[in-house]
């Protein structure tokens, strides 16, 4: 388990608010990269169902969360540096 980096963090914190802890826990057990754990969050766009429909992708398979993420092709880095800033 890995901990979030700070730009995920802050991005988790503005997406869900007072659930922030919980969701960081609930990214932190996926995959350890923040590519991954991004895209938890990015599918879910600060909705509980959506993060529920996340988690299920992410421990299916990895490739699948990034596809739905957007994260899955070689502009990646740009991507998420655009959701998530510096």
């Amino acid at each position: 388990m890995t901990d979030l980096t700070p730009r995920l963090r802050r991005r988790i914190e503005a997406d869900f608010g007072g659930s922030a802890d919980e969701v960081a826990a609930a990214v932190r057990g996926a995959r350890d990269t923040e590519r991954t754990q991004a895209a938890i969050v990015l599918i879910a766009q600060g909705d509980q169902d959506r993060l529920a429909y996340a988690l299920r992708i992410a421990a299916l398979d990895w490739r699948d969360l990034l596809m739905d993420a957007g994260l899955a092709h070689t502009d990646w880095p740009d991507r998420l540096d655009e959701a998530l800033g510096d």
